[in-house]
């Protein structure tokens, strides 16, 4: 009797225990998911494919594909999402999604001989997803160019010195290199490129560099066909600083070069400038090579044997053609500052080989910078051209931009 009102409480305990599990698992199954999905006004997935179909070009496993032209993403029945391009080594490829999130295109050209994998999503109106992955290879080009570029990186030049690109094969699509070159400086200054003929690019801003300047080239020419299958194959950055402001001018008639460093008078040095016949040109002129001794003969310029001179010391080129400011140690100490002796060049007083460091010339070229900036006035010649040397200020900026 004991026994079975024992037996009964333990069972009747046990059923209320089962029925208070029971409503608490109801409390948490009603606070779950289905709850959630309403206050979040998400939509079940009901397991139905979506209709969002992606299409990749070029097709996976391509290869000799045009660094240009040939990378598009599209999505049909469906808006893209997201969109992922990049190269073996994990380099992104910058691209833009339509405003009506039908398409997708790269922002520049792609590189020469690479490999690149694209991962591409898209939702239906229904909110499903489709993916699509694809991998393909760009051209290997048969024919190449380069970019020879002015200034070196690393280096601190004169406020005249413009960034100078030489090309080894003349462009015939001058618009695809001025995608892929860029000039930035800090503090930022516009900055315009200007072609000299087919072959040569020059960026300069509207006055001469700021003391101090901060500027940035960046080359991304790997895959830029510059003209019929010739592609670039540089990515390059150089940076160079402006150093402190030198402006030196060089009057052809009173025989005097007036130097001045961040606008202040520095010295005023006694010079020699083109005899009549082979007079100086006028204009602005940027230091282009500095050379402690260097010869200079005069078949290479067109003078036939009038000179060859083998060791002319503290010698600064001009131009192109051959103008330079050095140092004279064969004319007399008397010459300088009372006439013009030269055969265009601009000479300063100097001692043979160049040794005395207190020599006019030899202050001067330890002063200088390449890049700074001579002005010659008062010669009876003309003035420089702009693309002889790196001596595109004589071009006014009002042409300088045309075109760029």
């Amino acid at each position: 009797m004991n026994a079975q009102l024992i037996s009964r409480g333990r069972g009747g305990r046990r059923g209320l225990l089962a029925l208070l599990l029971g409503a608490l698992l109801m409390l948490v199954t009603a606070c779950g998911g289905d709850g959630d999905d309403k206050k979040d006004g998400a939509k079940k997935d009901d397991g139905k494919p979506s209709q969002a179909v992606v299409t990749i070009a070029p097709k996976d496993g391509a290869s000799d594909v045009a660094t240009n032209g040939a990378l598009k993403v599209t999505a049909d029945k469906g808006t893209l999402t997201s969109v992922k391009v990049a190269d073996a080594k994990g380099a992104a490829v910058d691209g833009k999604i339509s405003d009506d999130g039908k398409s997708w295109e790269p922002t520049a050209h792609l590189g020469a001989a690479t490999k690149y994998t694209v991962d591409a999503l898209a939702k239906d109106k229904d909110g499903r997803t489709s993916a699509k992955h694809a991998a393909f290879t760009t051209l290997t080009p048969q024919n190449t160019f380069v970019g020879y570029f002015t200034p070196e990186d690393g280096t601190t030049v004169g406020v005249g010195m413009p960034v100078s690109l030489n090309f080894s094969r003349g462009i015939t699509d001058p618009k695809a290199i001025e995608q892929a070159v860029k000039v930035t400086a800090d503090p930022a200054v516009p900055i315009k490129g200007h072609w000299f003929g087919n072959d040569r690019l020059d960026f300069r801003p509207e006055k001469y560099w700021a003391a101090g300047t901060k500027v940035t080239l960046q080359m991304n020419l790997n895959g830029v066909e510059g003209r019929d299958g010739v592609y670039g194959t540089q990515d390059k950055t150089v940076k160079f600083t402006v150093g402190r402001s030198q402006v030196s001018t060089v009057d052809a008639n009173t025989h005097e070069m007036l130097v001045e460093r961040d606008g202040k008078k520095l010295k005023t040095v006694p010079i020699s400038a083109g005899a009549p016949g082979h007079s100086t040109y006028n204009g602005q002129m940027v230091i282009s090579e500095k050379y402690d001794v260097t010869r200079m003969d005069g078949r290479t310029v067109g003078f036939g044997g009038e000179y060859d001179i083998p060791d002319v010391p503290h010698a600064m080129r001009l131009s192109t053609s051959g103008t330079f400011l050095h140092g004279n140690y064969w004319s007399g100490e008397g010459t300088f500052g009372s006439e013009n002796v030269s055969h265009g060049c601009v000479g300063l007083m100097d001692q043979r080989g160049g040794g005395d460091p207190n020599t006019p010339a030899a202050w001067f070229y330890n002063n200088s910078l390449i890049g700074d900036v001579v002005i010659v006035k008062n010669s009876p010649d003309k003035t420089i051209q702009p693309d002889n040397g790196l001596n595109g200020w004589n071009l006014p900026w009002s042409e300088w931009t045309v075109g760029s």
